[in-house]
């Protein structure tokens, strides 16, 4: 092969590893996913308490806005419907209906699978969530703090102009599950800064704000939150509506870890260390 033919020959991608997670990003990120598993499964055990939400001060309990019930299907036979509004839809075995203790069909908005405890303890469920959910604001004044007077919201989250014009280009790739190779893998790109944005400045502090106004002991020390709501029943259905919002963040989350690389994401949220495909020879 001559000189010139060689000079065309394209170069095999190399794998390079760079540092993409520092500690306190890593740590923050379990001790999240820690503190939202407990959350989401205790906070399943006090809902079942009352499976309905509602919205204003009052709880018209014929005009629920969403309805996890039972109903009767014939002689000792029971159905579950969840309502959304004017909208019905069957659910029995998994909301409103599913299998008890005794593996007989029981009266239960979520499953006990999906509970913590898995049995009916409205207390215990209640502490385990009171316990996590101060964890988890702890953590997260931490994580904002740093991110806020630290460089990575300027540097790694927030996106540029050029960022934004590529939303459309963004989301086609996504939608072909094309993933970013080469250069582009090493940074986010401007959905996952989009999203991650949203969940840090918008999911979380409606959640958290709006589980603070459900407690009757926190609206004394700051009233203004029921009004912000609208009621604590308008609170109730928004802290919900926001934590199912987040699970299904979290869904999407691990969908596309998988999608990227499982191993290769796992390790740069353990260690911190990313490993993309760079083309050229090694400098």
């Amino acid at each position: 092969m001559t000189q010139a033919a060689e000079a065309v020959q394209p170069q095999a991608p190399r794998r390079e590893v760079i540092y993409r997670h520092p500690a306190w990003v890593r740590v923050a990120h379990w001790v999240n996913a820690l503190c939202l598993l407990v959350l989401l499964l205790s906070g399943l055990q006090i809902f079942n308490a009352h499976p309905a939400l509602y919205w204003g001060r009052s709880s018209p309990f014929d005009r629920p806005f969403i309805s996890l019930e039972a109903r009767e299907a014939g002689p000792g036979k029971l159905a579950g419907v969840s309502r959304i509004g004017g909208l019905s839809l069957p659910t029995t075995g998994v909301l409103g209906v599913s299998k008890g203790e005794d593996g007989q069909p029981e009266v239960r908005g979520f499953p006990k699978w999906l509970t913590l405890p898995g049995y009916r303890d409205l207390a215990t469920g209640r502490r385990w969530h009171f316990l996590f959910a101060w964890l988890f604001v702890v953590n997260g004044a931490a994580y904002l703090a740093l991110l806020l007077f630290g460089r990575r919201l300027r540097t790694v989250l927030w996106p540029t102009a050029k960022d934004l014009r590529g939303v459309g280009a963004s989301i086609w790739e996504h939608v072909r599950l094309r993933r970013a190779k080469g250069e582009a893998a090493r940074s986010y790109n401007v959905l996952q800064k989009l999203s991650y944005l949203a969940v840090i400045f918008l999911l979380l502090p409606l959640m958290v704000l709006s589980g603070m106004t459900m407690s009757p002991g926190l609206d004394t020390v700051f009233p203004g939150l029921l009004w912000v709501f609208g009621g604590r029943q308008s609170a109730r259905t928004i802290h919900f509506l926001t934590a199912s919002a987040v699970v299904l963040f979290f869904l999407v989350h691990v969908f596309e870890v998988f999608a990227a690389g499982f191993w290769n994401e796992m390790r740069s949220i353990v260690t911190g260390r990313y490993a993309v495909d760079v083309e050229g020879p090694k400098e």
